[in-house]
């Protein structure tokens, strides 16, 4: 059975439910082993800080690291990982998951390199500084600089002018304020063609989903969400984080391009998109809303059929929109 019976949204599909019972036995055998992981979003000690920065989200063991990888500095001495690959039909602005603490640009090598040569997509991600020793506004001041720097250069770096943007998680908030600085401080609107965002948290005041959720032992719920806002806002009260500029679903989101915005059916980041979605859309702005059926947080970590699908899916939505 599913948890939740997403609200009414005009293109919003709930997919994968042949996969359900694997994607449910997946979630069970996560939990059972979860004495064995460390804890996230929580105020690790720098011994800790260091092993959840070195290991692969949602793993025990390092990244690897593909040497068709480019390490770079651009604007604002801002890093970033770019994969070029042959042939080019777009750039794609990527911003990691990882609670603004964890994760990194080289985190996800094979998947992006996998994107970047299937998708003909110059993919660029961005090594933003991270909470807590980097709290707000760092992150964000640094995807705003390397979105800039690609408005600015893409054309004379890549021989394209065709951006696209998104990421996972804390990656996908980043990518929406990262759209609204770019609208809101530079006057640039249109020059990202369509976002992609994954499982991304849009309220950090707490959505009902996120705040009803509660203590079950998957990739993140209700206290590891509220850990991971301590550590990206650090003191803040719960309305100081309803400011539109660190929770962009209060945000005017007028201007916006397209949209393709994912969750499952088991994350407490559930109401964070289907929100989203619906004033997405209220906005005139094309919107796609897929709910997988039975998937947690972070389910694209991990080995499932509905990762394949999924990562399939947002193949083709970066390899054709905004053409």
């Amino acid at each position: 059975m599913l948890s939740r019976t997403p609200a009414t949204v005009d293109v919003m599909t709930i997919t994968d439910e042949d996969c359900l019972a694997e994607t449910l036995a997946f979630n069970e055998q996560f939990e059972a082993t979860a004495a064995s992981r460390p804890t996230r979003g929580q105020a690790p000690d720098a011994t800790m800080l260091a092993l959840l920065r070195r290991n692969r989200l949602g793993g025990h063991t390092p990244p690897v690291r593909l040497p068709q990888g480019q390490d770079r500095v651009v604007a604002g001495g801002v890093r970033v990982r770019a994969f070029v690959p042959d042939g080019i039909d777009g750039v794609y602005l990527h911003l990691h998951g990882g609670g603004w603490a964890f994760g990194s640009a080289d985190g996800q090598d094979e998947r992006l390199w996998r994107l970047a040569v299937r998708a003909r997509l110059a993919v660029v991600s961005v090594e933003y500084r991270l909470a807590p020793e980097h709290p707000f506004p760092a992150g964000p001041d640094d995807c705003e600089a390397a979105a800039r720097w690609l408005v600015d250069h893409a054309a004379a770096e890549f021989g394209t002018e065709r951006l696209l943007i998104g990421g996972e998680s804390a990656g996908a908030h980043l990518s929406v304020v990262t759209l609204l600085r770019l609208r809101d401080r530079h006057r640039i609107t249109g020059a990202f063609r369509a976002a992609h965002l994954l499982f991304g948290p849009y309220d950090l005041s707490m959505t009902p989903s996120q705040r009803l959720f509660g203590p079950r032992r998957l990739l993140s719920n209700t206290e590891t969400l509220h850990g991971s806002y301590e550590l990206f806002t650090p003191g803040m009260r719960a309305e100081q984080r309803r400011d539109p500029e660190i929770s962009p679903l209060f945000a005017d989101l007028t201007g916006l391009p397209s949209a393709r915005i994912v969750v499952g059916t088991e994350d407490p980041l559930l109401d964070d998109s289907l929100f989203l979605a619906q004033r997405w859309q209220a906005t005139g702005a094309p919107v796609q809303l897929g709910v997988v059926a039975g998937a947690m947080h972070g389910f694209t970590l991990f080995p499932l059929t509905v990762t394949e699908r999924e990562q399939g899916r947002e193949r083709e939505f970066l390899t054709t929109e905004g053409r």
